[in-house]
């Protein structure tokens, strides 16, 4: 299977638009609520969410009803015309997008600072007023910083909106990523994003942390958990390599990393970011839920 990026399946899931996801809204839950099978219920220790980029071709009221039918609370990822859809569905959006400029033009560069800092002035009343918590934000690039400057860069520009936040009791979430497969990208280490959270010193940035990505870039896995878990507001899962389903076919032990995670107390979602490559996507989804539904 291709490594499939997330600025690919994203751009691609936007162009079906959110219009035609409103007006089926009554028509598709019913047809799906009658068409999909039960599932027997989950434990209950694990908040459970997936990412929809990593489902495309499904659509989004039809996902909304398979999500609960397994008993995934979230759906993520999403921009602020598809929130609606999926509270009305009973679920939420663990983490909101819609106020980043991409993610390779984040907060390292100040020449971007008043464009991310009007988006996300304009955004984060808009995610308080839906009832969500989570804001994805990204470093962006490196552009031949150190690390040091680096932190500076954003730190500048994050202290400029955590006051508006910390206002509105809405976590701006920095997700850590490889910066091989997202070449050049910054915060691609996790005592990187430890030490940013650090300097902004508000309790209203936290990291996203990717155990994918982490694998590829550092592994440790549980022992990072273990050691910076307070910085985290969100958890992502995917298979390495190849991000496909977290099962024995690939190398991460999920069960053990999931009750590592929840042994500390962590309180927050575990989101499902892995792309199928089996046929049957939503048997793939069940699987892996119960995998971390430790």
């Amino acid at each position: 299977m291709k490594n499939i990026s997330r600025r690919t399946a994203i751009k691609t899931a936007l162009a079906g638009g959110a219009v035609a996801a409103v007006s089926g809204l009554s028509s598709v839950a019913a047809a799906t609520s009658v068409n999909l099978p039960a599932y027997p219920p989950l434990k209950g220790n694990v908040r459970h969410s997936v990412s929809k980029w990593c489902f495309g071709d499904i659509e989004l009221n039809e996902f909304c009803e398979i999500c609960k039918r397994i008993g995934i609370q979230s759906i993520e990822l999403l921009d602020p015309p598809e929130w609606e859809i999926v509270q009305k569905h009973g679920l939420t959006v663990a983490m909101a997008q819609g106020a980043e400029l991409g993610i390779d033009d984040g907060f390292n560069d100040p020449r971007r600072h008043d464009e991310l800092v009007a988006s996300y002035e304009k955004m984060i009343p808009r995610v308080a007023e839906a009832g969500l918590t989570n804001l994805i934000c990204f470093s962006g690039k490196r552009n031949g910083v150190t690390d040091l400057q680096g932190w500076e860069n954003c730190e500048k520009g994050l202290k400029r909106i955590t006051p508006i936040a910390e206002k509105y009791n809405v976590v701006l979430t920095m997700e850590l990523l490889n910066s091989i497969g997202h070449k050049d990208y910054l915060c691609d280490h996790t005592v990187w994003g430890v030490e940013l959270c650090r300097r902004v010193g508000s309790p209203n940035f936290k990291l996203l942390y990717d155990i994918y990505h982490m694998q590829i870039m550092e592994g440790n896995i549980i022992e990072n958990i273990r050691r910076y878990h307070e910085f985290f507001s969100h958890v992502h899962t995917g298979g390495n390599p190849g991000r496909a389903e977290i099962d024995e076919t690939q190398e991460l032990y999920y069960p053990a990393i999931i009750k590592a995670l929840m042994d500390t107390g962590y309180k927050g979602f575990v989101g499902q970011e892995f792309v199928p490559k089996e046929k049957d996507k939503v048997a793939s989804l069940e699987k892996c839920i119960r995998i971390c539904d430790v």
